[in-house]
């Protein structure tokens, strides 16, 4: 008895011919190499179906070509080749195709006095297209940092201002007396409000790059801002992270302007747009600043 061949539907003809943009697969579960681990991750994979003839792609070629991800660690070369066996496995169907790749770099970052050092995770996403034989890499971070309000610093110092005026009017200053004001409730009478913030960088990077830019745009925007969340602390460091905050006041058009000028200095980057968001402590609603740098062109 003869075997059946199996029925190919998706190599039937199209009922309705017409071309379309994107066909694939979102959320697919898989490991991804960066930074010498193996982190968890999901994809989304497609390829244009510009045979619009064709009644559907082959999606288990793309699953299958995924797995060169497991065995090498995450490149701009790597994300290339894959892409191109989207196209080959499509020849006929397809001229673009699509890689994304959604992850939590995790890092371990000292603390800024102790020796103490913990885990911090990055919300990450690198997103990969070839088109027409040109290729393109984005790269998408969250960076969690903390703001203090420069409104809010001025008023609190203005009312501990008047506090001391009217704590020491007509009274001779004695430098005890005036050290234990200092360090009392009574005497610091306000404080500013501060916001955990969070910074959304999106980087178009140059086609030359052999690898992801990823810890150093994450060390250079961190610098700039000044005021990175921090993991694991003792009280030395909590004094450190309340000097810090104290000396890098910033509203979010601060913050924007800061990042913007450290990754136009970041080597690889040819575009970018950012966004930060504080979330605020005195509203209900976030206070949000937009930045880009050759995006369009990008």
């Amino acid at each position: 008895m003869n075997a059946l061949t199996l029925p190919d539907i998706a190599a039937q003809a199209s009922r309705q011919a017409l071309p379309l943009e994107w066909v694939g697969m979102r959320g697919i579960a898989l490991p991804v190499l960066l930074d010498g681990k193996l982190l968890s991750a999901t994809a989304d994979a497609g390829v244009s179906l510009d045979n619009g003839e064709a009644r559907g792609i082959h999606m288990s070629r793309l699953y299958l070509a995924l797995e060169m991800l497991e065995h090498e660690t995450l490149s701009p070369d790597l994300l290339r080749r894959v892409l191109r066996s989207f196209l080959n496995s499509h020849k006929g169907l397809s001229n673009s195709a699509y890689l994304n790749i959604h992850t939590d770099l995790l890092l371990k970052r000292p603390a800024l006095i102790s020796p103490l050092a913990g885990w911090k995770s990055y919300p990450v996403s690198i997103e990969a297209r070839l088109k027409n034989a040109m290729f393109h890499v984005e790269l998408k971070i969250a960076l969690p940092y903390s703001s203090t309000c420069p409104c809010s610093a001025a008023l609190s110092r203005q009312l501990i201002q008047q506090q001391f005026v009217d704590d020491f009017a007509g009274r001779a200053l004695h430098r005890t007396e005036v050290l234990a004001w200092l360090g009392s409730a009574e005497g610091i009478v306000a404080t500013p409000h501060s916001q955990r913030s969070t910074a959304q960088l999106s980087l178009r990077l140059h086609e030359y790059l052999d690898e992801l830019p990823l810890i150093a745009v994450i060390n250079d925007a961190e610098a700039a801002l000044g005021t990175a969340v921090q993991t694991a602390v003792k009280r030395a460091d909590e004094q450190a992270f309340a000097l810090s905050t104290g000396q890098n006041l910033m509203f979010c058009e601060d913050a924007a302007r800061r990042l913007n000028l450290a990754l136009k200095r970041s080597p690889g980057i040819r575009g970018f747009q950012i966004r930060v968001i504080h979330a605020e402590s005195l509203h209900a609603h976030d206070a949000v600043a937009e930045s880009r740098w050759n995006w369009e062109a990008a």
